[in-house]
């Protein structure tokens, strides 16, 4: 059974066509509607913390799912527009919207994962085993040094969070991810997308092995 915090508050909401954000991942954004240049600015006087949720461009619909985004940087440019760097926080459900105008405003309750009843550093090992390979394979296939970074997290938990934030193009398949509240579901959902994609660009790679024979 999954648990959620009984703490709620009113968090200022910046949806997103197609972005889902993860805890700690940073997340760059070019500020220049009106509305919210008036949000980025207010939270500068507060606690620097806004909501992100993701947009279906299909249908307009907005995640009731997403994560609380802290400024760390921002730059003012001119017309009061501004290019900020965010860093991903908790998770959070909307429960309801309090305020639509000037911008849209949430009561939010922030989410966690459950406690794992097993040892997940296995599947972990597995999941980093499988982003390395295809890491590797999508360097060789595309003739590029593709590094991972040196911090790349070891605990359960912080990986999931990292692999999800960095698959491109599957927004509808990372807002699932986010929802999820089962470390090990998350994982191993993880390890079905990435041994797909390996096995696709080894597919690839050895048919442009054998081309260049």
């Amino acid at each position: 059974m999954a648990t959620s915090s009984i703490a709620v508050r009113e968090l200022p909401l910046f949806p997103l066509p197609d972005v889902v954000l993860f805890p700690g991942r940073p997340l760059p954004l070019h500020i220049f509607e009106f509305r919210y240049r008036i949000m980025m600015n207010t939270i500068l006087e507060e606690d620097r913390r806004f909501g992100v949720v993701r947009v279906d461009p299909a249908t307009g619909e907005i995640a009731k799912v997403g994560s609380c985004a802290e400024m760390v940087r921002f730059q003012r440019l001119p017309d009061d527009r501004m290019k900020i760097l965010t860093v991903g926080q908790q998770r959070f459900r909307v429960l309801e919207y309090t305020r639509e105008k000037p911008y849209r405003v949430g009561l939010v309750e922030w989410i966690e994962d459950t406690t794992p009843t097993e040892d997940l550093r296995p599947l972990a090992k597995e999941v980093d085993g499988l982003l390395r390979d295809v890491v590797h394979l999508s360097a060789k296939l595309t003739d590029q040094k593709i590094d991972l970074p040196d911090d790349l997290p070891t605990l359960p938990k912080e990986l999931s969070y990292w692999v999800a934030g960095n698959l491109y193009g599957v927004a509808g398949e990372q807002q699932l991810l986010l929802e999820m509240q089962d470390t090990a579901a998350r994982l191993q959902r993880e390890s079905e997308i990435l041994t797909s994609t390996r096995n696709h660009l080894a597919a690839r790679t050895a048919l442009k092995d054998a081309l260049n024979q």
